[in-house]
């Protein structure tokens, strides 16, 4: 996988997300399939407040590594947090509204990453 900040940004996010227990991180290139990012990921936390733990976390890492998050959306309700940093878009779910919006069907599209080429990304 040819490094570039998408990527660094990627890595950043799924490790964020894995440290606070995520469930079922799904990461999906859409940057053959569509203009508004190169990866799309899509998560989900046990309960309200799981939800917000993962938003905190993906917020804290990625500032730290000085990227800037443009629209957030969601976060009082935790039914359906989005995340936008532009090259990526993180989507942190309740089980039961990931499951009924479905966004690995929409983005079907775009190819699926398995954890190994993740892991693979390096950070500075």
């Amino acid at each position: 996988m040819k490094e570039k900040v998408s990527e660094k940004m990627l890595k950043i996010a799924y490790d964020a997300l894995d440290e606070k227990k995520a469930s079922d991180i799904t990461v999906i290139d859409i940057a053959g399939v569509s203009t508004i990012a190169d990866y799309y990921v899509i998560t989900n936390g046990e309960n309200p407040s799981h939800v917000q733990a993962l938003v905190e976390n993906v917020q804290e890492k990625m500032y730290k590594s000085g990227y800037a998050c443009r629209s957030l959306e969601g976060f009082k309700a935790a039914n359906w947090v989005l995340m936008d940093y532009g090259d990526i878009v993180v989507n942190v779910f309740s089980r039961d509204d990931r499951r009924w919006f479905d966004l690995e069907r929409i983005w079907r599209d775009g190819r699926f990453l398995d954890a190994s080429e993740i892991e693979a990304i390096e950070e500075d």
